[in-house]
Formats: C-alpha cells, structure tokens, sequence
C-alpha cells in the first residue's frame, strides 16, 4: 500500500492514548506532533495525555480528524471504527499487530480508507526519509 495520503493530512486521533512513556502510543503520538500533526487524545480513562487534553470517544473531539490511529485490542476495534466512521474520518489505522476485518469492511464500505497492522510512525519516517 501507498501511504503518500499520509502527506495529505493534518488531524490524527489517537486512540488509547497513554500518559505511559513506553506505550508505543505515547511514542507515536509524540512523533506526530513532533512532525506537525494536529494530534487528538483519546482515552476515556486519562484527562490529559502529553500536556492535551485527553476525549473519550471520537465523537467529544472538537473537530473532525482525517485519521483515527488504533492502538486498542482487537476486542474494542470494531466500537472505535463505528465512532470514526459516526465522526467522518477518512482514515481508520490499525497499528501492529491488530487486525480486525468486520471492522475495516464496515469502514470501507462507509468510503474510508483502512490500514491494519502497520505502524503510523514507522510508514511516515519512510516518507521523510524518501524526501
């Protein structure tokens, strides 16, 4: 898959946001940020995640976002494409090791783009370094 779409965005929700250091979604949260994302913590059990306020759902952000980035068990994967695909993303992102097909038919047949398995960070560092 292309991810030059990648370049084409701005907004990024991050799903299950972590104030943890050595969660993979505080590293990559950080990295969009630190990359120029506008960048959208979501994680109903923290207020705030690397000094932004942290939303529940999707749907309590203040803005629409392109892209909904999952870092939740498979288990939770489907409630969180049906909140991207209510809020109008246009990407729903399922990092490493989470792959969920009910998920990514439902948001593709709702016109949205669906990654599974790969990691956001590590396919934009590709981008930047192809620069």
């Amino acid at each position: 898959m292309n991810f030059n779409f990648l370049n084409e965005f701005e907004s990024i929700a991050v799903v299950g946001a972590s104030n943890k250091l050595d969660r993979p979604s505080n590293q990559v949260a950080q990295f969009l940020i630190d990359n120029g994302f506008n960048v959208f913590m979501v994680n109903p059990l923290e207020e705030n995640v690397l000094g932004q306020t942290c939303y529940p759902r999707i749907q309590d952000l203040p803005q629409s976002v392109d892209i909904v980035d999952i870092f939740r068990r498979n288990e939770n994967v489907f409630e969180v494409a049906e909140d991207a695909i209510k809020s109008n993303a246009k990407v729903i992102w399922m990092q490493l090791g989470i792959v969920h097909e009910a998920s990514a038919e439902k948001a593709t047949d709702h016109g949205l783009t669906v990654v599974m398995d790969k990691c956001i960070k590590i396919e934009y560092q590709k981008l930047i370094d192809q620069k």
